[in-house]
């Protein structure tokens, strides 16, 4: 493969479609349920899903609405017209022997999203989006001479996004596609189970020796942030070898093999010509007017930009952001906490985004009771602040905390409420000198580290509810300092 030398030599030019699946209770153009994650094959299809004679599409109100939404999502504005074309193609799982698509006027022009990428963010064009019809389910099961039709997907409605050519690393392309589905999520158009195929991304990839696009591939149905990464690793570095050794590249549609980490060969590459796209004469075309739009507008979340800056007031660090920011109820519920009080909003940021992840990762909790357990939270943090309970206490809490249990009587309950009272402490103070009279020389001679040794010595002695600071204050007092 293409070593880091050689290709700097080269241009590398990334465009990125994703499929978004709509989270509608309906299909498309049918009225047949959409989710079909759990059901069995062939169970939620009628006669517009089976193509059968006659049966004419109703367009699914929703799934336009969601289209509107993810317009907004995307940095634009939706298009006041749009309308459906047919796209033909030939397989088993599409028995219209046509997709019904918008090719001419889609829904969605001109956005954009930022990306950050090692510090630095850019600016990723969004050329269009367009609702669609997706197809159904071919598999193949291995040594038969039969394949299997399931038709449960097919009239799901999509949202098809493309990006303009506007990427130049996998790392750029990983960006994008996880901003992609944080904004498809916030607009709350998908259920964005990638494990479930609700976002699909394309990835398409061109290296070439001067600043004109070269021939590009494209490799399909990739469903993680990380394939969408190693893809483009992979076919920029496959691209980059085949132009070295003087053959030409073949324009071809690609697939992604996860376990050898390598794509391979599909078919060739159509062009538009070669779907005879047709304006789709049963469904008339789409307007949209200002009081639709405009209400939809208003029902707008605030969106990851927004909530960034935000968290990031909050001294936060990229990774912690980033954590919240995946939970969009989370990340709003502790801008909100921010808002009147923010160094309870720090603490509990840092609580989400260490402990809480790891309990909620061994099925302790989940981010739902988080947000549940808001108030409680707050009551906690400020047990911290005012020196009744230690962060270590605070934290052993949290999993009762979540489920329902007040932070005031949990923390009398286990003992764990710090003794302040200086009356109590001097006492255990005075017993843990007595006891190490070499670790209070050692501090009376200037090495400081013993003091820290004591303190320890004093929360062992007290169960761990000492307050740290006063007891470190009452040490050096009692030893002279």
């Amino acid at each position: 493969m293409a070593n880091k030398s050689t290709s700097d030599q080269y241009t590398v030019t990334i465009g990125i479609e994703c499929h978004v699946q709509f989270r509608t209770k309906t299909k498309l153009f049918s009225g047949a349920l959409n989710d079909a994650r759990d059901a069995k094959p062939n169970t939620l299809i009628n006669h517009i899903d089976f193509g059968l004679p006659g049966a004419l599409p109703v367009l699914n109100r929703q799934a336009v609405e969601y289209g509107i939404r993810a317009a907004f999502a995307l940095g634009t504005e939706p298009q006041r017209y749009s309308a459906f074309d047919r796209k033909h193609y030939f397989y088993p799982d599409l028995p219209l022997g046509y997709q019904i698509t918008q090719f001419y006027h889609p829904i969605i022009r001109d956005g954009q999203i930022d990306v950050a990428v090692n510090g630095a963010v850019r600016t990723i064009r969004i050329s269009e989006a367009h609702l669609e019809a997706d197809a159904g389910k071919s598999t193949h099961p291995a040594g038969k001479d039969y394949s299997l039709v399931d038709l449960n997907r097919a009239g799901t409605p999509l949202l098809e996004i493309v990006s303009a050519p506007d990427m130049h690393s996998p790392a750029e392309a990983r960006a994008y596609a996880r901003e992609l589905y944080l904004r498809m999520k916030y607009a709350g158009v998908s259920d964005v189970d990638l494990y479930h195929g609700n976002m699909r991304f394309d990835v398409n990839v061109s290296v070439s020796k001067t600043d004109e696009l070269g021939k590009r591939t494209e490799t399909k149905n990739l469903n993680s942030f990380k394939a969408v990464e190693k893809a483009a690793e992979y076919e920029i570095k496959r691209q980059i070898d085949l132009l070295e050794k003087g053959q030409d590249i073949v324009q071809e549609t690609r697939g992604w093999d996860d376990a050898k980490q390598k794509t391979f060969s599909q078919r060739s590459k159509e062009d538009a010509h070669d779907y005879r796209y047709m304006p789709e004469p049963d469904i008339p075309p789409v307007v949209l007017d200002d009081e639709w739009v405009e209400r939809v507008r208003h029902d707008m979340p605030v969106l990851p930009g927004e909530l960034r800056v935000k968290l990031a007031k909050l001294n936060a660090d990229e990774s912690q952001v980033e954590t919240l920011i995946d939970e969009p109820t989370i990340a709003s519920m502790v801008t909100d906490i921010a808002a009147s009080d923010p160094e309870t909003a720090r603490t509990i940021t840092n609580w989400l985004t260490g402990e809480a992840v790891r309990l909620i990762a061994d099925g302790a909790f989940t981010w739902s009771d988080v947000v549940t357990a808001r108030d409680s939270l707050v009551v906690l943090a400020a047990m911290v602040k005012a020196a009744e309970l230690s962060s270590t206490n605070a934290k052993a809490l949290l999993p009762d905390v979540m489920m329902g249990g007040d932070p005031k009587a949990l923390a009398k309950e286990k003992n764990l409420i710090q003794l302040s009272d200086t009356s109590e402490l001097e006492k255990i103070v005075a017993d843990v000198i007595a006891a190490n009279p070499q670790a209070a020389d050692d501090v009376r001679s200037g090495e400081m580290k013993a003091i820290g040794f004591l303190v320890g010595q004093v929360m062992k002695a007290s169960k761990g509810q000492a307050n740290p600071s006063i007891a470190q204050d009452l040490l050096k007092k009692q030893i002279g300092l």
